[in-house]
C-alpha cells in the first residue's frame, strides 16, 4: 500500500502549484544584506548590468525583502542559480553543494527557507545538469592530467590536452553551444548520473520546494529525467519540477514521467502578440526565441488558446509556469514598445489563465532592459519614486484577485466572445464563475455575453456590465475587467 501511495503522489503535480503566484529572482540582481560580507570591486548597483560584473545581490537581500513579495501577492520564489560559479548568472557551476559565498553561502540559503517557509512561501531553486563551468572539479581534474585523469568519462572529450580557453580554435569536448567554458556532462555514465541525482536530492532534503531544470531536452539520457522525477519526489512528494522548454511540449508533462509542467512561452507569445498588438518592438524582440509578430486579434488569440487547450492534459496546464518575460527574453515593458497598459492587459490574461503566473522580478515596478545583459538590471530600492504605480498596483490587484476567487486557480475555461480586439472567456469552478473580457482595441466596444446572467458588480478592471436581454458588457479603449455570472 505504501509503494501504491508514492507512485501516485510521484504521479501527479504538487497540489499547491495551482495556487501559486511566482517570482522569479536572478539573485545577484535583486537585493543586497550588509550581513553578506562584500568582495571589492562590485559594479554600482545603479549602474547599467553587465555580461561579467557582480553587483553583490544575495540571499539574506530577499530574506529582508520577503514582507514586501508577500504584500505584493507572492507565495513561491523561482531563484535563478545560486551555486558557486564564475560567472554572475551561476549557470557555469563549479561546486553543486555549495551556495556562492557571494551570495551568502549555505547559511543564507537555510535561512531564506526557513523564513519564507514561515511565511507561506515556497522557494524553487535552478537546476543546470546539462552542462558545468571549466571549474567543476572532475573537469578541472582533466584540465590538468588530460587522458590519465579518472574523471576523463565524465565528459566526451575528442582529445588531450583539452583546449578550454583559446577561442580562437573549437573545443575539443563537448560543450553547451560549443561554448568553452560550459562543458557537457556525459550523463550516460553512471557515476555522473548518481553525482547529479545525488545533488537533486540534496538541495530537496534541505528544504527547496522544487527545481527549475535548466535546457532539459539537450540531456537525451534514456530514463535520466524519469529517474530524477522519482528521486526527487521520493524525498518530498510535494516536490514541483518544471522545465525549461520554449516550444508545447504534453510529452514532457505525462502524469508521473518527467515534469508537472513547463515554462509557459508558448502562451507568452499569444498573449504578447494579443495585447500588445502592433507596439511590439521588433528591434527589441529579434534576438529572443520567441515568436512576437504579427499581432493577434480576438480570433487569432482565441485560436492560439484553442491550440494551447489542447495539447496539455489540465493537471499540465494547473501546473504550467505562466510567463511574460524573464532573464532570457528583453523586458517585457520594452519587448511592448514601453506602452504600460499592453503590460497590464497581457497581465490580465496570465493571471486569470490556468497554471502559475510568474513575475520577473522588476516587472511590477515597470524596469526596462533589451536582451542579456540589459533585462538583468538591479532592482531600485532606494529609488521608489521611478517605480511605475500604474503597474505595481495592477500586478497586485491581480495577485489578490487570483488568490480571492478559486475558479481562476483550478476552474474550467471556456470562451465567450472573439470579436475585432474583444475577447471574453469564462473560468467556472464548483464554487464560482467568473467572465474575463479584455479589449485590446483602440476603441471602446460592447461584448455580447450569451447566457451570463450577473449582478453587474465588477471584482476587477475596467468596463460596464449591460443586463437586459442581451447581458454583455461595455469595455472602453485597451481595457479588461472580471465579473462574477450565475
Amino acid at each position: 500500500m505504501l509503494c501504491q501511495t508514492r507512485a501516485t503522489m510521484s504521479s501527479s503535480p504538487p497540489d499547491w502549484v495551482a495556487d501559486a503566484v511566482f517570482y522569479q529572482i536572478y539573485p545577484d540582481r535583486f537585493a543586497r544584506s550588509a550581513r553578506v560580507p562584500k568582495l571589492p570591486r562590485l559594479e554600482s548597483w545603479d549602474s547599467p548590468p553587465t555580461r561579467h560584473g557582480y553587483k553583490g545581490g544575495d540571499l539574506l537581500g530577499v530574506v529582508e525583502h520577503l514582507d514586501w513579495l508577500v504584500d505584493l501577492g507572492v507565495n513561491a520564489l523561482y531563484l535563478n542559480p545560486i551555486f558557486q560559479s564564475a560567472s554572475n548568472h551561476r549557470y557555469h557551476a563549479y561546486d553543486y553543494y555549495r551556495v556562492d559565498p557571494m551570495l551568502g553561502g549555505n547559511q543564507a540559503f537555510d535561512a531564506l527557507v526557513a523564513a519564507a517557509h514561515e511565511r507561506g512561501v515556497r522557494v524553487v531553486v535552478d537546476g543546470v545538469f546539462n552542462h558545468t563551468g571549466r571549474g567543476f572539479f572532475p573537469f578541472h581534474d582533466v584540465l590538468e592530467n588530460g587522458a590519465d585523469s579518472p574523471y576523463l568519462d565524465w565528459f566526451t572529450i575528442y582529445g588531450t590536452p583539452i583546449n578550454a580557453y583559446d577561442l580562437t580554435r573549437p573545443p575539443d569536448y563537448e560543450a553547451w553551444w560549443r561554448l568553452h567554458a560550459l562543458p557537457k556532462l556525459n550523463t550516460a555514465n553512471p557515476e555522473v548520473r548518481e553525482y547529479l541525482m545525488g545533488v537533486a536530492e540534496y538541495w530537496i532534503g534541505r528544504g527547496a520546494d522544487g527545481w527549475r531544470l535548466d535546457v532539459p531536452e539537450e540531456i537525451s539520457t534514456p530514463g535520466f529525467w524519469e529517474e530524477f522525477r522519482s528521486r526527487v519526489r521520493a524525498v518530498n512528494s510535494e516536490a514541483y519540477l518544471v522545465g525549461e522548454i520554449w516550444r508545447a511540449a504534453p510529452e514532457w508533462t505525462a502524469p508521473g514521467d518527467r515534469f508537472d509542467g513547463v515554462m509557459n512561452y508558448v502562451l507568452t507569445e499569444a498573449v504578447l502578440r494579443f495585447a500588445a498588438g502592433g507596439r511590439i518592438d521588433p528591434a527589441v524582440v529579434a534576438p529572443v526565441n520567441l515568436t512576437l509578430q504579427p499581432p493577434l486579434d480576438a480570433a487569432g488569440y482565441r485560436g492560439a488558446i484553442d491550440h494551447l487547450l489542447a495539447v496539455y492534459p489540465d493537471a499540465a496546464h494547473r501546473s504550467n509556469l505562466n510567463l511574460l518575460g524573464s532573464h532570457d527574453t528583453p523586458r517585457v515593458l520594452s519587448m511592448v514598445g514601453e506602452d504600460r497598459q499592453a503590460v497590464v492587459l497581457a497581465a490580465a490574461l496570465l493571471f486569470t489563465f490556468a497554471g502559475a503566473p510568474c513575475i520577473y522580478y522588476g516587472d511590477e515596478i515597470g524596469l526596462t532592459g533589451h536582451h542579456d545583459p540589459g533585462a538583468r538590471g538591479a532592482f531600485p530600492w532606494d529609488r521608489p519614486g521611478a517605480w511605475d504605480e500604474t503597474l505595481l498596483a495592477a500586478f497586485r490587484s491581480l495577485a489578490v484577485l487570483r488568490r480571492e476567487h478559486p475558479a481562476l486557480r483550478r476552474g474550467g475555461y471556456r470562451h465567450l466572445a472573439a470579436e475585432d480586439w474583444c475577447y471574453g472567456f469564462v473560468r467556472e469552478s464548483p464554487e464560482e464563475t467568473l467572465v474575463v473580457v479584455v479589449n485590446a482595441g483602440e476603441s471602446p466596444a460592447t461584448v455580447e455575453l450569451p447566457g451570463c446572467t450577473g449582478r453587474g458588480e465588477r471584482f476587477w478592471g475596467r468596463g460596464e456590465w449591460l443586463g437586459g436581454a442581451a447581458p454583455g458588457v461595455m469595455m472602453p479603449a485597451r481595457s479588461a475587467g472580471v465579473w462574477p455570472v450565475e
